[in-house]
């Protein structure tokens, strides 16, 4: 498909002024269709909280039962054979689509993925905990989705069988450090590809921005929105994906601190987030006031201060009332202007961001190889553990040795990257 942007070095990148020659030459936001061949359907159980319309099961299992547009047209080359829902609500859609596709409704997780046999029955398991009726645990207020329980059924059905096959957790992988860490320590230990993480990450980027391998990264500040731990996790991990690729890979963090009110504009008066990298980010949101700082009254914004142990300071700033995506600016060391890119999702039916993540987990169970680092998500999973405790305690600023989480990046292309194999509308 052309060059790789991946095959450029750091100088050639920085000479050709990167996101500007990159989004100039590749449309942000294609409006033709374009899928890699059809190849043997492969098939898949999925694990679900709930599956009403517009949940994540729906955006995500949707797209393997009814095509990437959910349509009835293309879609991935996976079958579902299986569905658990942990939750029936009013809205529920499972059972109608179970009689119009034939996938059979397990009433356990060891059955979605045995089929009721001794046996392993399928090629991957989705686990989706997002959406339903679960408690918030009392003091950090953190929702208490069954994600870890989920992981452990899936995986004592792996040794009932004595086989593993790839697993997809969806979002961050528990409220809970501990359970995170476990989750992907039983993993490694068994061997299978465990993948992780919302469709951030693999949407569109506008304009197109990749940063180069090995960068040295000076600041960077991401603008996020939304709920202070739902929509926390997408901003903190649309930050993750980006400054994951400077010089040494990822090597974790030392410290978390969240602010809120006053604190905010203090902490910019520190030096502990730049006004400068937050007005090059915001620059970027569609429709966004460019001259208000009024959000940082709103009882529901925050800034993230992230200490990180190769000696990086980055933010995160939840600006809610100004921002309804998510923006990252990075300061590049021997460039004057910051790099900046907006998050692009289809805010509507079919959100067809979605079908990237889909995507990309067909490509790790075809390949038994995961797309990208698992141990992205676990660090993310961290800090946003952090980030609640840190709220919960008036915005103390918390050391975080468990974080100590190391990775190189993949090169794993999202929805407009010149190496993607799936092409499909963003608006």
């Amino acid at each position: 498909m052309g060059g790789s942007m991946t095959s450029l070095n750091r100088r050639d990148l920085l000479k050709a002024g990167l996101s500007t020659a990159l989004g100039a030459a590749i449309p942000a936001a294609s409006s033709a269709l374009g899928f890699a061949p059809a190849r043997e359907k492969l098939p898949v159980a999925a694990v679900v909280t709930v599956y009403r319309k517009n949940s994540h099961a729906d955006v995500i299992v949707g797209k393997i039962l009814e095509g990437f547009q959910q349509d009835g047209g293309k879609g991935p080359d996976l079958r579902l054979v299986s569905l658990y829902t942990d939750q029936v609500p009013n809205g529920d859609l499972s059972r109608e689509l179970a009689d119009k596709h034939g996938f059979r409704l397990a009433k356990s997780i060891d059955e979605a993925i045995t089929l009721g046999t001794d046996k392993m029955q399928v090629a991957g398991v989705l686990s989706i905990g997002e959406h339903g009726d679960y408690p918030f645990t009392p003091d950090t207020k953190q929702h208490q989705y069954p994600r870890r329980r989920f992981f452990d059924e899936i995986v004592a059905t792996f040794r009932r069988c004595g086989k593993v096959v790839p697993v997809f957790n969806d979002k961050h992988l528990s409220y809970r450090w501990e359970d995170a860490r476990v989750m992907v320590e039983t993993a490694k230990k068994m061997n299978f590809p465990f993948l992780a993480g919302s469709s951030v990450p693999v949407a569109w980027r506008e304009p197109l921005l990749e940063l180069p391998r090995d960068c040295e990264i000076e600041a960077a500040l991401t603008i996020g929105y939304g709920g202070l731990e739902s929509y926390g996790f997408h901003a903190i991990e649309a930050h993750q994906c980006m400054i994951e690729r400077r010089r040494g890979g990822e090597t974790g963090v030392v410290s978390v601190q969240a602010v809120t009110g006053d604190e905010i504009r203090k902490a910019e008066s520190a030096g502990l987030w730049s006004s400068e990298l937050f007005a090059a980010a915001l620059k970027q949101l569609p429709g966004a006031p460019q001259d208000s700082d009024q959000w940082i009254t709103k009882n529901n914004s925050a800034a993230y201060l992230l200490q990180h142990r190769d000696g990086l300071k980055s933010a995160v700033v939840m600006a809610n009332g100004l921002a309804r995506s998510q923006a990252i600016a990075v300061k590049l060391k021997g460039r004057a202007e910051p790099l900046a890119a907006c998050f692009k999702l289809q805010n509507g039916t079919p959100y067809g961001h979605f079908a990237y993540l889909v995507h990309a987990f067909e490509e790790t169970i075809r390949s038994g190889r995961v797309a990208y680092p698992v141990e992205r998500t676990l660090l993310t999973t961290g800090i946003l553990d952090r980030v609640m405790q840190s709220l919960a305690q008036d915005g103390r600023r918390l050391e975080s040795p468990e974080l100590a989480v190391t990775y190189q990046p993949s090169d794993w292309p999202f929805a407009n990257h010149p190496q993607s194999t799936l092409t499909l509308p963003s608006d």
